[in-house]
């Protein structure tokens, strides 16, 4: 079963006046911050090496990766183990999408989710925070 899709918030961020892939940039966002600390599923080590350099070079976007390279969906297959456990921790549990939101309406002043555009500098607002998060739940599992 999948984690997140594009699909699922789609119709959401057209209904709030921004394009359907903007239903995207939350999961692209994640799964870049996932690619930048080399905690991909093997499945992409194989299959995508290419393409996640392009992502750690800042070339493209996660949301993009998510497009080309998962076919707008993000699974558990995206992940190495250790990412799964915490992504269920910290994304399933809806944490992510609290930290998400707040940093886009305190850096930005956006109130909307798909609000965020796909650009590296607003991955720049959240990446210290999963990173804050990913920290803190290694901590607890000791």
């Amino acid at each position: 079963m999948a984690i997140d899709r594009i699909d699922w918030h789609g119709e959401s961020a057209e209904e709030a006046g921004f394009p359907n892939e903007n239903g995207g940039t939350h999961i692209g966002i994640y799964l870049a911050w996932i690619i930048q600390h080399h905690l991909e599923g093997e499945f992409h080590q194989e299959e995508s090496a290419e393409e996640l350099e392009q992502v750690r070079n800042r070339e493209i976007t996660g949301r993009e990766f998510l497009i080309s390279m998962c076919d707008e969906k993000f699974w558990e297959e995206d992940l190495n183990p250790e990412a799964f456990v915490f992504t269920q921790h910290y994304y399933e549990s809806h944490q992510f999408f609290k930290d998400y939101d707040e940093a886009l309406e305190k850096n930005l002043g956006l109130t909307n989710t798909y609000a965020a555009e796909d650009t590296w500098a607003s991955y720049d607002l959240i990446a210290p925070i999963i990173s804050e998060r990913f920290e803190a739940w290694k901590k607890s599992k000791v």
